[in-house]
């Protein structure tokens, strides 16, 4: 009677089998760890909340948000951890950058940096800024700070109330890119 290998052989393929679960499992672990550093050094999402920047961004929206390295400029749209009054995030466009001067003509709705009228009809709707102030115009952002404004003008608390004011620049989280939720309005931000 030949030898032909029997239950010796059958162990190999069990082997192999755990072998190849392990090389699974260690891609995945790999693939988490990276993901979650990414989430957490680069990147965030966060959730829209309330009618501030409609119409570019909605309730419940939520964004990715970029944070590593990020300097604001103007026309981004930001999420602020806390201001001079509030406590909670908020998110605003910066109209504004240190010693640049806002002016704003409630009359006709103007916004002005630095003597230049703003156009802001690709995100604005109405294009106009008629809520008032609790500042006098002009004024000048001081160095390290912001002045940030919601986009639908008439119902957003930003810069030009007491309770947000100027924002200082190490309370910006980051940069929103994109709107990743719901999915319908995926998409970059403007």
């Amino acid at each position: 009677m030949e030898y032909t290998g029997g239950p010796r052989h059958a162990v190999q393929p069990v082997k192999r089998f755990v072998a190849h679960c392990y090389e699974w499992l260690e891609a995945l672990i790999s693939s988490l760890i990276v993901v979650v550093l990414l989430f957490t050094l680069l990147f965030r999402i966060v959730n829209v909340s309330g009618p501030s920047m409609l119409p570019t961004l909605q309730s419940n929206d939520r964004v990715l948000l970029t944070s590593y390295f990020y300097q604001p400029k103007q026309g981004d749209v930001v999420v602020i951890t806390h201001t001079a009054k509030l406590q909670e995030p908020i998110i605003k466009r910066v109209i504004a950058l240190e010693n640049q001067t806002v002016d704003i003509d409630f009359e006709t709705g103007t916004v002005y940096v630095d003597g230049q009228a703003l156009d802001e009809s690709a995100y604005i709707e109405n294009g106009i800024t008629t809520q008032p102030s609790d500042y006098t115009y002009p004024l000048t952002v001081p160095p390290g700070h912001l002045f940030v404004l919601g986009d639908n003008r008439a119902v957003s608390n930003d810069s030009r109330s007491s309770a947000v004011g100027m924002i200082d620049e190490r309370y910006v989280l980051g940069k929103a890119e994109f709107v990743v939720f719901p999915f319908s309005r995926f998409g970059k931000i403007l």
